[in-house]
């Protein structure tokens, strides 16, 4: 049984985990100036300089219609790499790292509350339900 890392973060009471090996650096929002750019899509926020790179920044409550939810202490950007291309992903807060071996997790369920094309399956750990982000899927949509 192979067992992969996972950054796990809540958004909106629900818990989604993001493979380690994609993630770069998680980021306070307090700490970060977001520029807002017209004519994008209304789940983007913004872009942030990041040593020099410039980083979308995606609000995962946008994305997925969530009703959304101002800013506060522990509101985090989670920066992540698909194929080399930076972006960041607005969640509620972090919770910690987790291993999950590959059988515990399984297909995602169409009872989900959240769009489950940027769902690549679920991890459960104990009693606790986990999506799991398919980030290319996440950037390769465009509406």
């Amino acid at each position: 049984m192979a067992v992969e890392q996972y950054v796990v973060c809540e958004i909106h009471g629900e818990r989604y985990c993001i493979k380690t090996s994609e993630v770069k650096e998680i980021k306070r929002m307090k700490e970060i100036s977001v520029h807002e750019l017209p004519n994008v899509p209304s789940y983007i926020d913004g872009i942030i300089n990041l040593r020099g790179d410039v980083v979308p920044i995606i609000n995962l409550r946008e994305k997925f219609e969530i009703e959304s939810k101002a800013y506060d202490k522990e509101t985090r950007i989670v920066i992540a790499s698909v194929e080399d291309v930076l972006i960041g992903m607005l969640v509620d807060r972090t919770i910690g790292i987790v291993e999950i071996g590959d059988l515990s997790i399984v297909e995602i369920v169409e009872e989900a509350k959240v769009d489950t094309e940027f769902i690549s399956g679920v991890g459960k750990i104990e009693n606790t339900v986990l999506f799991i982000f398919n980030l290319q899927k996440l950037i390769e949509r465009r509406n």
